[in-house]
């Protein structure tokens, strides 16, 4: 038998229906703005209705600029010695091939002129094929696999390229609302020189069913820069009975930079 479905008192009660015409309002009322002459909102906004911790976790005051401790400038120090090349196959690094669809994604980290960001340290951490983590908050009924960590990072080449091996993730529930499902995605963070350079974001899927229905993906209200998310397929990658290839690039700024979200969103 399979596993039972489970519910309690901590479900959410909203439906998506309700969440998806909150959705759905917001975006016409951007492209309202936008037709009227305005830039289109190419980042998130702090404060989305549908996206609902966002309402208590958002800034509520303006920021003010600190100087960090010294050490915060020097200290980790990241380098090629502090890294094994093991580190960026996700699917070799425990005792046995883990479950799943093989993929690899590779791609560059650019600065908003277009140039190489190179030694750049790229890490990720992803759900399994099941959308399960290895987290002790993670308790919905899917299954642990045990030769699957979720984890891996590399540093960028001199034309500011990475590339991982990994398992496609599964979507997984969450708590916004009822019956809400995360959209498979892999989470990159990115460091610069400085512990307080680090910058995150998430890359998706192509075609997932579960963009129009995810307000993280959707609290960028414009299409375009939604788009920049969703990694593309290329043969070219993918590799003769072996895996399927992705390309996805992180722009680290400009106007067509990638989305940056804060450290302890989905």
């Amino acid at each position: 038998m399979g596993a039972q479905k489970r519910s309690g008192p901590d479900d959410a009660a909203e439906s998506q229906a309700t969440l998806s015409a909150e959705i759905d309002a917001i975006h016409a009322d951007h492209a309202g703005t936008v037709a009227a002459g305005k830039s289109p909102e190419t980042q998130p906004r702090l404060n989305y209705p549908p996206y609902r911790s966002s309402l208590l976790r958002h800034p509520t005051k303006d920021l003010r600029h600190t100087d960090p401790e010294t050490i915060e400038l020097f200290s980790p120090a990241f380098g090629h010695r502090d890294l094994a090349n093991l580190e960026s196959d996700l699917t070799i690094q425990a005792g046995g091939e883990p479950i799943g669809e093989r993929i690899k994604v590779t791609g560059r980290v650019l600065d908003g002129s277009g140039r190489p960001v190179r030694n750049q340290l790229v890490e990720i951490w992803q759900a399994n094929s099941a959308g399960r983590y290895i987290h002790k908050r993670d308790q919905h009924p899917a299954p642990i696999d045990p030769n699957f960590t979720g984890v891996g990072r590399t540093l960028t080449g001199e034309d500011g390229s990475y590339s991982f091996t990994t398992i496609k993730p599964g979507p997984y529930p969450w708590k916004n609302h009822h019956n809400a499902w995360r959209p498979a995605h892999i989470h990159f963070s990115l460091f610069g020189s400085e512990f307080t350079q680090r910058m995150i974001t998430q890359m998706y899927f192509p075609n997932d069913p579960l963009f129009a229905l995810d307000p993280i993906y959707q609290s960028i209200t414009d299409p375009k820069a939604r788009d920049r998310l969703v990694a593309t397929y290329n043969h070219d990658i993918t590799e003769h009975e072996f895996l399927m290839g992705y390309n996805w690039d992180i722009v680290l700024t400009g106007g067509n930079r990638t989305w940056m979200e804060e450290e302890d969103d989905d």
